[in-house]
């Protein structure tokens, strides 16, 4: 049941029985210097771990492993090169064309270099000057082929003719070359570990890349670099900056902190408590074999923000237990009892609703609800236990004990919590209910509109003018479609994939793939046959089909690049190369083939979704729409049943767990009209605003509940939870929103964008808190009898 938050005597202090309380409190208080030094040797434990920390990142964490598409892509991974992780290196002829001299040499060597970096699959590696980036025609000799660049190359006019003429029946225009004739691409595939076994390290690896762009850029050459692994490295190297922004959030909560106590030594003991819990959830990740990534950096300080909010709460009590007469450690011990049980469910819950992402089939999303539900373990020793104990010695100063409980009485407090009151009489909550209601209709109905997946070519995580995003825009424009291939597999009997049956269902596939908005165009081995056949009869438009010849077919066959089949022909590879990555894209193309697939499988031949960036990327996304609703599903089903346990009221349950879901509506709404789609990176962070407003609904419903239960209105029972806990509601609510909300100015749009989405969430559940529960509380909650003994040990001291 909830506890008495306030039976018992102002002058509680004097004859105290040690022995008095809970078996918990006996334990912790009565041993206060054993646990203060077991506190401190926990952190001087970790605090060495964290130092050990490693920031990376990994390709395979950011997919589902177990999803269809994904495992039709790893069934088939070692006949498909290079359809995973990659990095594309455009290399650009400022002043010319790619077909000069001294531009193939500054190719060839930074093709070398390329290649002698940790972590290239160097087999998949493909440009200009790998063999296998092959040209296949018809010459006055019949059918040949061979590498772009031959062995007789030597860099003299009729070698750079020869070499035109090899890149314009390669295929590879608009793909490996531009359709301006200015730059090429150098191919790189990576490993998931480099030679020593060691994970790729993004980091180095992009600063490897950044230096070959400062050296061969000198030489007259333009790079523009695109890819997961740059992506990354550039998260990462932008650490520092997000870092910063962190500091100055925690400067500003400090700040404010101080402001509202005008006491250094609470307000220092405050921020270090939820700073040490940071330093433990850090230290743990390595001693358990994790990593901190670009997607989880924002954990820490939402762990900090956590304990911010229970933290001030704690010194709150304390401030005006000692305000009202009660000795330090006395007081310490009565905001144990009254907090406790409210903060520790509340931090369950937390954990709960944490833990639910560990139900989403992707690994980087798993790790960061392992490390959340560390830091919120921590918290549960650091900001309920370690804190009050630390207050228990140092007390508050004299001067802000008697500011907390200036304004006390029936007619206290300040005009603001009069005014706030004023929400639990029925000529307030009717009209605060509907407009309630009327939000939750509107931000129902505009966040059927949040897409899933990324809305905006290249990289939503970095600012549009961001060096990447530069890149992929001159990509884009040069080679006229984007760096996103989609691939669908084949697969067929040995030996039967260039059979006149399978052709033609990889060639009617094709024709449809082509009609879908957001395909810029494809390559198949049927499309190979149709031009070779078309140009064994002089280039006649009537030639451009598939004839019913199996040893033609065979013939051409035999001269494609392996890339378009396997060694054992018994898998063909579809590529569609898109305009973008955006979700209608990709669920255009996967709709479309899914269909194909279901009228066209049969006589041994299965049309397999889906490999490639953007076969992945929507695999992903189908991963991320399923998991979304259940997800808040299961984190407010957490939240309800802790509540339940606690307050054994589902009326207070409601009271508690209604603002919340509004929140998350309007979140979603918000979303929208910040143009963010439901991703990897986003998918975590409604479950974790969560976390933060069921602190606030949980610590004032709880006060709100032992005063009802002495036989005190609603409003009266609301007064007294504004004048206990509600102040540190709006001040930590404030203090967040602010914080968070000089993100904004980041250079990584992806903190930038979470803080907007967290100051909302964070202003927003504060509000509820503080006006919407009142309401509900004036229609659910109702007085209820005293029936705690006068002369219980257990109680805390009277609010007012």
């Amino acid at each position: 049941m909830t506890p008495d938050l306030s039976a018992g005597p102002q002058d509680a202090g004097r004859g105290f029985d040690p022995r008095s309380g809970s078996l918990v409190e006996r334990l912790l208080f009565n041993h206060r210097g054993m646990v203060l030094m077991a506190c401190a040797l926990i952190t001087l434990l970790l605090g060495w771990q964290a130092s050990h920390l490693r920031f990376n990142a990994s390709y395979e964490k950011t997919i589902p492993a177990h999803h269809a598409f994904i495992a039709n892509y790893l069934a088939h991974r070692s006949d498909l090169k290079g359809l995973g992780n990659a990095v594309r290196i455009t290399v650009e002829n400022a002043g010319g064309t790619l077909y000069e001299q001294k531009y193939l040499d500054t190719l060839r060597r930074l093709n070398d270099a390329v290649f002698l970096l940790p972590g290239v699959d160097r087999a998949g590696m493909k440009s200009l000057w790998t063999p296998n980036t092959r040209w296949v025609g018809v010459t006055e000799e019949g059918l040949e082929g061979g590498p772009v660049i031959p062995d007789t190359y030597d860099g003299k006019a009729e070698s750079l003719r020869q070499l035109e003429a090899n890149v314009q029946r390669s295929g590879e225009i608009g793909q490996l070359v531009a359709q301006d004739g200015r730059s090429s691409v150098i191919y790189v595939p990576l490993l998931a570990t480099d030679a020593t076994g060691q994970p790729l390290d993004y980091a180095r690896f992009s600063a490897a890349l950044e230096d070959l762009r400062s050296q061969y850029e000198r030489e007259g050459v333009r790079l523009h670099i695109t890819g997961f692994a740059k992506i990354v490295g550039d998260l990462i190297e932008g650490l520092n900056k997000v870092l910063l922004f962190f500091a100055v959030a925690i400067a500003i909560a400090a700040a404010m902190v101080f402001a509202y106590t005008r006491c250094v030594r609470s307000t220092l003991l405050v921020v270090a408590s939820s700073l040490v819990a940071v330093v433990w959830q850090l230290g743990a990740l390595p001693a358990l074999g994790y990593a901190l990534d670009p997607y989880s950096m924002l954990v820490p300080f939402l762990v900090f923000a956590i304990g911010m909010s229970h933290g001030a709460q704690k010194m709150n009590g304390i401030m005006q237990d000692i305000g009202r007469g009660v000795p330090k450690w006395v007081a310490a011990r009565y905001t144990f009892r009254r907090l406790f049980l409210a903060g520790l469910t509340a931090l369950l819950a937390d954990a709960v609703g944490f833990a639910v992402l560990l139900a989403i089939d992707i690994r980087v999303i798993q790790e960061l609800a392992v490390a959340a539900s560390i830091g919120v373990a921590a918290l549960i020793f650091t900001n309920l236990i370690m804190l009050p104990i630390l207050l228990s010695f140092t007390g508050v100063s004299a001067t802000a004990a008697a500011r907390s409980v200036r304004g006390d009485g029936a007619e206290g407090g300040t005009a603001l919590w009069r005014t706030l009151q004023r929400f639990t009489e029925r000529r307030w909550a009717i009209p605060t209910v509907a407009v309630a209601v009327l939000l939750a209709g509107l931000g129902a109905v505009m966040s059927q509109r949040l897409a899933i997946g990324d809305l905006d070519p290249g990289a939503p995580e970095l600012r549009p003018l961001s060096r990447y995003n530069r890149d992929v825009a001159f990509v884009n424009a040069s080679y006229g479609a984007s760096s996103d291939v989609f691939a669908v597999m084949v697969k067929t009997p040995d030996g039967d994939c260039s059979a006149y049956r399978t052709l033609m269902r990889v060639d009617a596939l094709e024709w449809q793939l082509r009609q879908i908005e957001g395909v810029e165009a494809t390559q198949t081995l049927a499309q190979l046959n149709r031009f070779v056949l078309a140009g064994l009869n002089e280039g006649q438009p009537r030639w451009f089909d598939l004839i019913k010849n199996q040893g033609m077919l065979n013939t051409v066959t035999a001269n494609a690049p392996r890339g378009l089949y396997n060694d054992t022909c018994n898998l063909l590879t579809v590529y569609a190369f898109l305009g973008d990555h955006k979700a209608a894209t990709l669920t255009r193309v996967v709709d479309a083939v899914a269909a194909f697939a279901r009228d066209n499988d049969g006589d041994g031949v299965q049309f397999q979704l889906a490999a490639g960036s953007a076969g992945i990327e929507a695999a992903t996304n189908i991963v991320v729409k399923e998991a979304w609703t259940r997800m808040l599903l299961l984190v407010y089903a957490a939240v309800a049943v802790l509540a339940f346990i606690t307050f054994r009221s589902w009326r207070a349950v409601l009271v508690a767990v209604l603002p919340l879901m509004l929140t998350s509506v309007l979140a979603e709404a918000l979303m929208v009209a910040l143009g963010m789609g439901v991703k990897v990176a986003t998918l975590p962070v409604i479950a974790l605003g969560v976390g933060i407003g069921v602190d606030y609904a949980l610590y004032i419903v709880s006060v709100m509940l032992g005063a009802l239960r002495q036989g005190a209105s609603v409003g009266e029972a609301y007064r007294r939870a504004l004048q206990f806990t509600g102040r540190v509601v709006l001040l930590t609510g404030l203090t967040l929103g602010v914080g968070v909300a000089t993100w904004v100015f980041s250079p990584i749009k992806f903190q930038a964008d979470m803080g907007l989405l967290l100051a909302f969430m964070f202003l927003w559940n504060m509000l509820g808190a503080l006006v919407l529960l009142p309401a509900l509380a004036h229609w659910l909650l109702r007085p209820q009898i005293a029936t705690t003994p006068e002369s219980s040990p257990a109680v805390a001291p009277a609010l007012p």
